[in-house]
């Protein structure tokens, strides 16, 4: 059965970086197109970025444009995500995820449904 791991987070002061990781386990990670989300208290869940397994392109939502970055190593079943210059709004429990569409749906990269496979949900603290 397919499985990730996150790993990383915690508490950061405005203008820091942290990261995210994910380790896949159970399933062709390979194939799967990854996700991460985020969900804030009180909040709707929020996609974050997606990476297509198909040629590697990657999507962002808006609001972190310029400031995270996501990747995936194929050979060490991984999906990461870099996040710089955080500030309170970002503030959330972050998720990662797979799809086995394989793709980021240009329509809509970040549909929960799309997504069969789901980390355990890592905090990340922006505060000073």
């Amino acid at each position: 059965q397919g499985q990730l791991v996150e790993s990383g987070g915690g508490l950061v002061q405005p203008g820091g970086s942290l990261s995210l990781s994910c380790a896949a386990s159970g399933f062709g990670f390979h194939y799967y197109a990854l996700g991460w989300f985020r969900q804030a208290p009180g909040k709707e869940r929020e996609g974050v970025s997606c990476i297509s397994s198909v040629d590697g392109t990657t999507y962002y939502t808006d609001s972190v444009k310029g400031r995270f970055t996501a990747s995936r190593d194929n050979a060490k079943k991984q999906v990461s995500l870099q996040m710089n210059s955080l500030q309170p709004e970002d503030t959330a429990t972050y998720y990662c995820a797979a799809s086995s569409l394989g793709y980021c749906s240009k329509a809509d990269p970040y549909d929960p449904l799309e997504y069969e496979i789901w980390g355990q949900g890592a905090q990340v603290t922006v505060s000073s």
